[in-house]
């Protein structure tokens, strides 16, 4: 095996020289860039923004160490995406449709504490990535969440009820999440699937707020939010 093929190759002083001087440059006309989108720092990105960071990220890639690649070329390409950003949000800051073409709606996930059933069949958000925002900050069921909701970033908004009007709800966190074989009488369960809340008269009672006939009931919590 030759090792200095593999690791040298034809890779002279000069050439490393200049793939210093080629990193060193479009290092800086990143953060330019960055700096020109208006952007003080990055979270959670939407669609539109992950876009942008992508194509700059593929255009600051190839001149770093491609020879024949002069940089003349990257700095125009940038200077052009970045101009389509600015052009493409000040186009969304006028007109409430395109910004919906590009960045979508914020999705309503959560409403009167329980699940919104057409956005879960839908596959917006799975159980999973729900329960775990949920927990995050600090719910236990979703009888204290009057409403969640999906931002267009990914982000979790929440309007949570006052103490005194919170209600029985499905628990979310694991321990609690899990499906009754046995019912007592005059207690309240939740559906797991949509958190529709009942007193039910066995662990195999169809749901009536699930279209799809759901069967798996969790014993519904009503603890107040602690903070």
């Amino acid at each position: 095996m030759d090792w200095a093929s593999i690791f040298i190759y034809d890779t002279s002083w000069a050439f490393a020289a200049e793939i210093l001087l080629r990193v060193t440059v479009m290092f800086i006309l990143i953060i330019t860039s960055l700096r020109f989108t208006g952007k003080r720092g990055v979270r959670q990105l939407s669609i539109f923004e992950l876009t942008i960071i992508l194509s700059l990220g593929s255009i600051a890639g190839d001149p770093m160490f491609t020879e024949d690649l002069p940089l003349v070329q990257a700095v125009l390409i940038m200077s052009t995406v970045i101009f389509l950003y600015r052009l493409c949000t000040w186009g969304m800051m006028q007109y409430q449709p395109f910004e919906e073409l590009l960045e979508g709606r914020s999705l309503y996930i959560v409403e009167d504490g329980m699940l919104v059933c057409n956005k879960i069949k839908q596959g917006k958000m799975s159980h999973d990535e729900f329960f775990a925002e949920m927990r995050q900050q600090g719910v236990e069921h979703l009888g204290q969440v009057r409403t969640g909701l999906l931002e267009t970033d990914g982000k979790f908004s929440l309007l949570l009820y006052p103490s005194d009007e919170v209600s029985y709800g499905l628990p979310l966190f694991p321990k609690q999440y899990q499906a009754v074989t046995q019912i007592e009488a005059d207690k309240y369960y939740a559906c797991m699937y949509c958190g529709y809340v009942d007193v039910i008269s066995n662990p195999d009672q169809v749901c009536p707020r699930c279209e799809d006939d759901y069967r798996n009931w969790a014993k519904a919590l009503n603890s107040k939010i602690v903070r």
